[in-house]
């Protein structure tokens, strides 16, 4: 699913492409992409973007005179770029903006499962829509980050999932930071101590940091990922065996060594957990 960077990054290289020509026409490709009716796309033709904007996850596309946002979210296998005039692109895209001097802008989506989604809002709405949203991961401070983890006692791996509690981190970049910060994904948020706390904070940051700069040079998951997805291999840092543990719709990788003091957390469907 893409995350914080990878939004960021798609966030920065359309911001003054889609800004270039008026819209000429936006309309869905597919019946579930679009989730609201009222306004209808149509409105679009002829206003233009003022350029790309972001909170957490959703790509926003605000109209220059105020009055209309397009919301877009790409769930886990959507994607969404800018296709110049005369260049050839998918011919059914989930969604496409046509613009004025030939440009488009396109979200496709890959798999069976249709869940990216667009949405025509006015701003009002779309503070409405986006109010239950946390603080953004890149803003975060150790104050801020330790007042959240002292709300509610969750584990780690879902808290910082969790787009209520803080915006924009998924499970990929979970595990990302977890492993930098030395910290297991089943240790319990009120359990921190206020050291732990300022390092996972920081953790936070120069995680998504290195992300966004790796994701704006054009670097792939390869590049970007140093553990997630990559259960099997040695630790970066150690060169313990990464472990993995599996639910339905996601995988928690980590490092014995480095992050649950050797011990093996064992998968909630087979066996008692372990912390």
């Amino acid at each position: 699913m893409p995350e914080l960077p990878e939004v960021e990054a798609w966030v920065r290289e359309l911001d003054p492409l889609v800004a270039r020509a008026p819209i000429e026409s936006a309309r869905p490709g597919h019946v579930a992409t679009l989730k609201t009716f009222d306004p209808p796309t149509t409105a679009l033709e002829g206003r233009s973007f003022e350029g790309a904007r972001r909170r957490g996850k959703n790509l926003l596309f605000p109209t220059v005179d105020g009055e209309l946002v397009l919301r877009v979210h790409l769930m886990s296998a959507g994607r969404l770029r800018y296709l110049a005039a005369g260049k050839t692109g998918p011919k059914k895209p989930m969604f496409r903006v046509a613009f004025t001097d030939g440009g488009e802008l396109l979200l496709t989506e890959a798999g069976k499962k249709k869940r990216a989604g667009v949405w025509l809002l006015t701003p009002a709405s779309l503070d409405t829509e986006l109010a239950h949203l946390g603080p953004d991961a890149l803003d975060l401070d150790a104050a801020t980050l330790g007042a959240i983890l002292a709300r509610e006692r969750r584990q780690l791996h879902p808290f910082l999932r969790d787009q209520r509690a803080i915006a924009g981190i998924g499970r990929a970049h979970a595990n990302e930071i977890l492993w930098h910060a030395r910290l297991s994904p089943f240790r319990l948020s009120t359990d921190l101590a206020p050291g732990e706390v300022e390092t996972l904070a920081a953790s936070i940051r120069d995680d998504l940091e290195r992300a966004l700069e790796l994701r704006l040079a054009g670097k792939g998951d390869a590049d970007v990922y140093r553990v997630h997805g990559r259960f099997g291999e040695a630790c970066p840092r150690c060169g313990e065996t990464l472990r993995r543990v599996d639910f339905e719709e996601h995988t928690i990788t980590y490092c014995p060594a480095c992050q649950t003091g050797g011990r093996i957390l064992k998968d909630r469907r087979l066996s008692r957990l372990l912390r």
